[in-house]
């Protein structure tokens, strides 16, 4: 199926493992130029030049902290001076450990303007761009957490839930300017941040301890890999998806037990 991206450019932060990365590789693949960003320099350019070379396609890569409005300005100037963005992949996030009760006012805020505030001040900034080349789509990757909530993590959960209301009220405006968003929450995904957190907790057994916990919460019995979540995901930034506005999407292998 042609996707209809060839030529495209594609913002997608977070971009330089895991989740990021995948999404835009898979891009790449449908011939979309892209602008990617995470905070460490040696990383993101490996990113950059990897993609290129393997796809055939323009990548800039942009060192920068989407926690801040500065980085945010600096990605939005990157991909005006490319061209100007089709398509923006809201990625940048990481996950938590804490209690309310002990959880520092200033973890809240970190976790708010990483998930939240990067969010709003980059669809703010790329929406012109898009509307200037007659449209564009967004797309917000919140997690399953938002709506079903794991008890370790509440800044993550919370503040992923509210990057999914933001979503959907952003929906509303941009349509009105050609400008489609959406939400894809994930599941339980096989990134490098979870093969190396459990083999920290688990040593040589950590095959092992993946296998229980997709067990435990996958009705599908094992973890996505980035490149099926990836293959959602663009396909949702596709002309293919033109009627997919305001919608939330989860990709979870069963994992949500609500309606």
């Amino acid at each position: 199926m042609d996707l209809g991206l060839k030529g495209k450019l594609a913002v997608v932060t977070g971009a330089s493992k895991g989740i990021g990365l995948g999404i835009a590789n898979a891009f790449a693949r449908e011939g979309a130029h892209l602008v990617i960003n995470a905070r460490g320099e040696e990383a993101i350019e490996k990113a950059a030049r990897e993609i290129s070379a393997r796809h055939r396609v323009r990548c800039l890569s942009v060192a920068a902290d989407v926690a801040t409005a500065e980085g945010c300005d600096y990605v939005i100037d990157a991909a005006q001076d490319f061209g100007g963005a089709d398509i923006f992949v809201s990625n940048a996030g990481t996950g938590s450990n804490e209690t309310v009760a002990e959880a520092s006012d200033d973890k809240w805020m970190d976790y708010w303007n990483l998930h939240v505030m990067a969010a709003v001040r980059l669809s703010r900034g790329l929406a012109d761009q898009m509307e200037a080349k007659g449209g564009g789509a967004m797309l917000m990757n919140a997690s399953i957490c938002a709506v079903q909530p794991l008890w370790y993590e509440p800044i993550y959960n919370t503040t992923k839930a509210a990057l999914m209301m933001f979503s959907k009220c952003l929906s509303t405006e941009m349509i009105k300017r050609g400008i489609r968003v959406n939400t894809v929450n994930p599941g339980l995904i096989r990134t490098p941040d979870w093969e190396n957190t459990t083999r920290e907790l688990r040593g040589e057994d950590w095959e092992t301890y993946l296998q229980e916990v997709a067990d435990e919460h996958a009705d599908i019995r094992r973890f996505g890999t980035v490149e099926e979540l990836a293959d959602f995901c663009v396909f949702l930034c596709s002309p293919r998806a033109a009627y997919s506005v305001g919608s939330a999407y989860h990709v979870d292998g069963g994992m949500l037990k609500t309606v």
